[in-house]
């Protein structure tokens, strides 16, 4: 079913936005640009005469946002290879002009005092590339910010076979930076009651528990749970990132049981802890443009002002990097480690087909994976840095959580076996030490650890 959604709300998006921007330009303009999908040499001839007439401003500001519009147009109805060659003719037809740059460097080093100023300001311009101003027009459109965040997602993913498009990324989430300032975003809670084409992008952009149907989404909006969401004014129907909370007694040791459409609905009144159990960046196009420190921060402070007898704040959070890691150790690493050697004692495979159904298989496992996973979260570091290496963890941290608690068969589904054994663990969010711990963490690595944690660390 999520697969379902997702591909008939981006369908209904594109075709959407295509009417928005043709309605937008036609029978506006004397002139119309038609491309054939694959872009020939033709095609890009005309291409690019357009784009300069966008940037050229001829007829005004009106006449050149419908030229944009067209434009737009054009770009959603190419073929990937068409995109591809759209994307390069941007890149390296509207780049910066170095000996125009070469120029204003030199007018700088001679401007008198009282022309240094205008002239580093003639310098800023000339640095920044002419496909901007042409990106830029497109903000003024309807729904153009999220044409520009979907750009940045298909340059993201052909970037890596196209690397001569790298510049043209880099640029576009320069200016995404600054267009989605955290200071611009709304925190907006997610109910039952909200549209129903909100709730399909939330099934469609659930990234940590997938959702399996209607039913299970109306349990993760039930009164003892909450979502709330990140919403830009531009972009006011797509999340861009969004948190699922469940309101629950103690440390919640099971994604299974929070998920459990059948469990009993909590009192919230009688919630002492609130869980964040899923983080989902909901749009590909915004990677590397951090949010979700600031939305868990809002969130906790939106669930204090509600619920005053809220105690504790913490995550149940995947390891997604455990196995990966546990697999590429030779045996005589992991005997140096806490829990290796009892766990190269056990008879290969160490973990069999469905080792954790049968409760033998699984005790036997316990306490070395546990060991090796504490050992993975807090001592194992990305190379040449003193961050860890698990990403969720250096998210927490970075935050100011302390890693609290690993809990063991938390998330028993086939994705959780394969990537951390089924372990979750548990970043406690402590009020008081948030921001000393942030801090800490940022300037020197410390890795805030309960006790629990530190025990589990010793070989």
């Amino acid at each position: 079913m999520p697969s379902q959604i997702t591909a008939s709300f981006l369908d209904r998006t594109v075709s959407h936005l295509k009417k928005v921007w043709h309605d937008l330009s036609v029978d506006r303009l004397k002139e119309t640009l038609e491309l054939f999908p694959d872009l020939d040499d033709k095609d890009l001839e005309l291409l690019q005469q357009w784009m300069d007439s966008c940037l050229s401003n001829t007829g005004g500001e009106v006449a050149a946002r419908r030229r944009a519009a067209q434009l737009g147009e054009n770009y959603l109805a190419l073929s990937p290879t068409g995109r591809r060659k759209f994307l390069q003719l941007l890149c390296d037809s509207y780049d910066v002009d170095d000996g125009a740059v070469e120029t204003a460097i030199e007018q700088w080093r001679e401007a008198d005092p009282e022309d240094r100023a205008a002239a580093r300001l003639k310098l800023r311009d000339t640095l920044d590339p002419p496909r901007m101003k042409l990106l830029t027009q497109f903000t003024e459109l309807p729904e153009g910010m999220k044409f520009l965040v979907d750009m940045r997602a298909e340059l993201l993913s052909l970037k890596k076979e196209v690397p001569e498009l790298a510049p043209l990324e880099a640029d576009l989430k320069r200016q995404l930076v600054s267009w989605f300032d955290i200071g611009l975003l709304q925190l907006e809670q997610i109910s039952w009651q909200s549209s129903a084409q909100l709730l399909e992008k939330l099934i469609a952009y659930e990234a940590v528990h997938a959702i399996q149907s209607w039913d299970d989404l109306k349990n993760r909006l039930e009164s003892d749970r909450r979502c709330f969401a990140f919403f830009h004014p531009n972009m006011p129907d797509e999340p861009l990132i969004f948190v699922e909370v469940a309101l629950v007694k103690g440390l919640a040791d099971s994604v299974q049981k929070l998920l459990d459409a059948d469990a009993p609905i909590l009192d919230f009144n009688e919630a002492d802890t609130a869980i964040f159990y899923s983080i989902s960046n909901a749009q590909r196009g915004l990677a590397g443009i951090s949010f979700g420190n600031f939305l868990i921060k809002r969130v906790v402070a939106e669930l204090q002002h509600d619920f005053h007898d809220l105690k504790q704040f913490s995550t149940l959070s995947p390891i997604p990097g455990f196995m990966r890691w546990l697999d590429k150790q030779d045996d005589n690493t992991l005997q140096q480690l806490p829990g290796g050697k009892a766990w190269v004692q056990l008879p290969e495979p160490r973990l069999p087909d469905d080792w954790h159904l049968d409760a033998s298989l699984a005790e036997q496992r316990r306490e070395p994976l546990l060991q090796l996973c504490a050992h993975y979260l807090t001592q194992e570091k990305r190379p040449g840095r003193i961050t860890p290496l698990d990403n969720v963890t250096h998210f927490h941290l970075s935050n100011g959580a302390e890693v609290a608690q690993l809990n063991w068969l938390a998330d028993s589904s086939a994705n959780g076996i394969k990537q951390s054994a089924g372990m979750m663990v548990n970043y406690l969010y402590d009020l008081p030490h948030i921001e000393s711990r942030s801090q800490d963490y940022s300037a020197q690595g410390s890795i805030a650890q309960s006790a629990k944690i530190k025990a589990l660390c010793k070989t």
